[in-house]
């Protein structure tokens, strides 16, 4: 095990195990955004010229079309400043939001209030509760860290099936670099491995998947290379800035916020800001952190000061495990074994790693503008 080393630029530390240190005591992901961010998030005519250049093939894909693009809503800040920037800048988006059954209140209002302000048509997708419950409740035996897979899945094969009916070639992601550029590859796996999905459910699992929305390597040959549909990141050919996303949003389509990235639900709050960081040692707000930190957006001595605090509240934490456990039909002590399992690995299981690397590999070098 490395002895403990924190980055002297950002705030990644070893809790990635693969992470290394420059003689500066710079950490690799930092060197690494710097020298990305520079295509990535390009800047002055260049950027107006892609940002140009994009806005046309979308228009253009869409002509005689009543929609140009797709939009993912989750209720989520980024989500809704994605929707409220395609307006401004003249696109005709669909709105697509996927229930899986943990929406907090305030999420299902900020998604009607948005959709409702914009005029943007929009379509939800209820998933099979008992279905997904049962899919959702082998992740966590599995004791794997990704266990938003079955979110992850099904949210990304609804979003390509309604482009693909509707005709539509760009999906605009709300992701962007400057507060998602840094995220260690030893946190997380692929969140789209069927195989991997398939074989815990077979494991843990006590129902048919029947109904839930599948997406394999075979799905993203087919979207990807036949059908063209791309996913683009808008965000990162704008100026962006979370706090002033916030603040205009409130001010626009009367938006609240909830406290937390990823807190529009309920199941995300209660995984990112307590099963990872407690049981895999896995504290996203590092990388996040780390990432505004590198786009200039907070100072190290801000970010060192918010770790200091614990990623959670223990009354909140009480509260979420007694909602989630009655939520998934179980006692609460047995709740309480499934989270104090041994950590695994997703390679304790079979996955389709290699097809998946191939796959994307092929699409950045060939396809990806």
């Amino acid at each position: 095990m490395k002895n403990y080393q924190i980055c002297q630029r950002c705030v990644m530390d070893t809790s990635d195990n693969e992470i290394s240190f420059n003689e500066q005591g710079f950490c690799n992901h930092c060197e690494t955004f710097l020298e990305d961010v520079k295509t990535i998030i390009p800047k002055g005519a260049e950027r107006e010229s892609r940002l140009s250049d994009l806005l046309k093939a979308i228009k253009k894909s869409g002509k005689n079309k009543k929609y140009d693009c797709l939009i993912g809503v989750s209720g989520g800040v980024d989500s809704s400043y994605v929707a409220y920037i395609v307006k401004e800048l003249g696109l005709r988006p669909l709105a697509v939001h996927m229930d899986n059954g943990w929406n907090s209140e305030e999420a299902v209002k900020n998604i009607r209030s948005l959709c409702n302000n914009l005029e943007i048509d929009y379509e939800s997708y209820v998933l099979d509760w008992d279905e997904f419950r049962d899919i959702q409740l082998a992740v966590l035996k599995s004791s794997i860290p990704e266990v938003e897979i079955p979110t992850d899945i099904a949210i990304t094969s609804i979003l390509h099936k309604v482009a693909s009916r509707n005709n539509i070639k760009f999906i605009i992601g709300g992701g962007n670099y400057a507060t998602e550029g840094i995220l260690p590859e030893s946190w997380f796996y692929n969140p789209k491995d069927l195989t991997l999905l398939k074989s815990i459910h077979s494991t843990f699992g006590a129902k048919k998947m029947k109904t839930f929305p599948t997406f394999d390597w075979k799905a993203e040959i087919y979207y990807k290379f036949f059908r063209r549909i791309k996913i683009v990141y808008l965000l990162n050919l704008l100026p962006f800035n979370k706090t002033e996303a916030l603040e205009l949003l409130k001010e626009k389509v009367g938006y609240h916020e909830y406290g937390g990235k990823h807190h529009e639900s309920v199941y995300t709050r209660f995984v990112q800001s307590y099963i990872q960081p407690v049981k895999f040692n896995l504290d996203y707000r590092r990388a996040t952190f780390s990432s505004q930190i590198c786009a200039g957006e907070i100072s190290r001595e801000q970010a060192m000061k918010e770790l200091e605090k614990l990623p959670y509240e223990m009354t909140q934490v009480n509260k979420d495990k007694d909602y989630a456990s009655k939520k998934f039909g179980i006692p609460l002590q047995e709740f309480e074994e499934i989270l104090n399992a041994s950590p695994k690995s997703y390679k304790d299981y079979p996955n389709d790693e290699k097809w998946l690397t191939l796959i994307y590999t092929l699409y950045k070098k060939y396809f990806r503008s």
